[in-house]
């Protein structure tokens, strides 16, 4: 009989696998950043405001090995090194725009307030 494997013996939502790739306070902040272009590790941690160099430094080598974002390093002296996103990086846009875009509505509908 085929039936739907249960939680307990290994089953989980779809969606897991992609709140996954979003858990964390920082990755889609650095997603959203790297829709624009490459930036350099200054650069993005500038505009990410309040990471310290270590956790984005872990975020963004967690991100490389789950394949979302690619660093490259020109081998020049001073360091000269671009984080952009690679095409698994940029598939989340359509998923991070649904949520800009619910946060709106929500904003909207409680008087700006979530």
């Amino acid at each position: 009989m085929n039936r739907p494997a249960t939680a307990v013996e290994g089953w989980h939502c779809p969606a897991e696998r992609t709140l996954d790739f979003l858990s964390g306070k920082w990755r889609p902040m650095v997603i959203f950043w790297l829709m624009e272009s490459p930036l350099r590790f200054n650069e993005l941690q500038r505009r990410l405001g309040a990471i310290t160099h270590r956790t984005l430094s872990k975020t963004l080598k967690e991100m490389e090995a789950d394949g979302l974002v690619q660093r490259k390093d020109y081998g020049e002296i001073p360091p000269r090194v671009d984080y952009s996103l690679t095409g698994r990086g940029r598939s989340l846009q359509p998923v991070l725009q649904a949520m800009e875009e619910w946060a709106r509505s929500q904003a909207e509908r409680n008087h700006g307030e979530l």
